[in-house]
């Protein structure tokens, strides 16, 4: 499979509600797949720290580009959608960024589960989250 960086952005770039939060795709292989989302005060909580959301928002959206590389790459038919997802906060970002990163621990023909770890730009490990995928496979 032949993975287009450019197509695969312009693939999500309909995703509004993670272009408004200002995730970028960094990097995309098949074992993996890197965005970063910048620290900016809409990302704040009451407390000054990063939003759960906004961490969250960052891994669900890599696990999502992860899961539906073929389809951004127009080879294959199916979407993967976010059957479930479970993260655990670690530590609060001190960084200007946040680095989600994304591995395949299994995919099969309906069901999927991919790991996605999040760092801040100063290498401070701040959350991890393992998200199941089903595929939708539509006939053509």
């Amino acid at each position: 499979m032949e993975l287009n960086i450019e197509k695969i952005r312009s693939f999500f770039m309909s995703d509004r509600f993670a272009m408004n939060a200002g995730i970028v795709i960094d990097a995309v292989e098949s074992g993996s797949v890197t965005c970063s989302m910048p620290v900016t005060a809409a990302h704040l909580n009451a407390a000054g720290g990063v939003q759960g959301g906004a961490i969250f928002t960052l891994a669900d959206f890599t696990f999502g580009v992860h899961a539906n590389l073929e389809c951004a790459s127009g080879e294959e038919t199916g979407m993967t959608v976010g059957q479930s997802c479970a993260i655990s906060f670690l530590k609060l970002a001190k960084g200007k960024k946040l680095i989600a990163t994304s591995t395949c621990l299994s995919k099969g023909r309906h069901i999927s589960v991919y790991r996605i770890s999040v760092t801040d730009d100063l290498g401070n490990f701040i959350a991890e989250m393992h998200g199941n995928g089903f595929t939708i496979h539509k006939k053509v």
